[in-house]
């Protein structure tokens, strides 16, 4: 799933490619990727793009009054296109999912693949009327979001410090990669409770917090759409790595599954040299 450092990446480059330029079409393309109706894709034919914005994974197209928002969830991404083929494409053929073309030709696709379809796009005149931006937490590389900001979300959390990284509520844009990154970086377990965090906890997670995720976006810049995910993978200490040495102790890196995810650890860095027996009945070390 792209987080915040690939939707970063993309807000950039989408920036330099579309800001000043009308829009042509915009083509829904599967029956599920269009999660308003009103207004309909056709009333950004003839406007101008004007802005693209980050919400936590969220990316905001504006042109005119309205606002292209894009959800990439799991499994989506956006391929830009120099050109398109004069003939469109039929709706349900294949991965692709919504297309919007200019006026000078150009363009990009959203395309989605596997059977489980949760990209989404809503087109609002505030992206305010998004729910999913409505109830973001705080951007974590906001200028205020300093040490004393962190520790306030925390104050009131009494759950895993993993599930609280990536709940979208409390912080915008944090994932099950970064996530996994961040706690290594903080040599903390993923399954340490928020209610067991010292002072020197709070000042460790959050510096691994911001260093990660600003060298990260640094890693991306400049980097065109289509290389942001191999680029991502690439910058992975232990998340997607199991089976392989910890890039900073040697051990192995291990993996707890769950049903619909999986995150990676290092038990030296982060668990005092102890495994995860068993995901559902045991628990990391502090």
């Amino acid at each position: 799933m792209p987080e915040l450092p690939e939707v970063e990446a993309l807000r950039v480059f989408l920036g330099d490619h579309l800001v000043g330029k009308e829009i042509a079409r915009v083509l829904p393309l599967s029956v599920n990727v269009l999660k308003t109706y009103d207004p309909p894709p056709t009333a950004l034919e003839g406007t101008t793009v004007t802005s693209v914005d980050r919400h936590g994974k969220f990316l905001d197209i504006g042109a005119g009054p309205l606002h292209l928002v894009t959800h990439l969830s799991r499994a989506g991404w956006l391929q830009w296109r120099e050109s398109f083929p004069a003939k469109p494409p039929g709706p349900g053929k294949g991965p692709l999912a919504l297309r919007t073309v200019l006026a000078d030709g150009e363009g990009f696709d959203l395309t989605e693949m596997g059977s489980k379809k949760r990209l989404a796009v809503y087109l609002v005149h505030d992206p305010m009327d998004v729910p999913g931006i409505a109830r973001l937490g705080p951007d974590p590389l906001a200028p205020d979001f300093d040490r004393d900001a962190f520790a306030a979300l925390l104050a009131g959390e009494r759950r895993q410090i993993k599930g609280a990284l990536r709940d979208q509520s409390l912080i915008a844009g944090i994932g099950n990669a970064y996530s996994d990154e961040i706690l290594h970086a903080a040599k903390m377990s993923p399954f340490k409770r928020t209610t067991d965090l010292d002072d020197d906890d709070i000042n460790h997670l959050h510096t691994a917090l911001r260093t990660t995720l600003e060298e990260a976006v640094a890693r991306t810049s400049g980097v065109a759409a289509g290389r942001l995910k191999s680029e991502k993978r690439g910058g992975m200490r232990v998340h997607g790595r199991a089976g392989e040495p910890c890039p900073v102790c040697g051990d192995i890196i291990l993996e707890v599954s769950f049903s619909d995810s999986a995150l990676q650890y290092c038990p030296t860095c982060q668990t005092g040299g102890k495994p995860l027996a068993d995901r559902r009945t045991s628990r990391f070390l502090k």
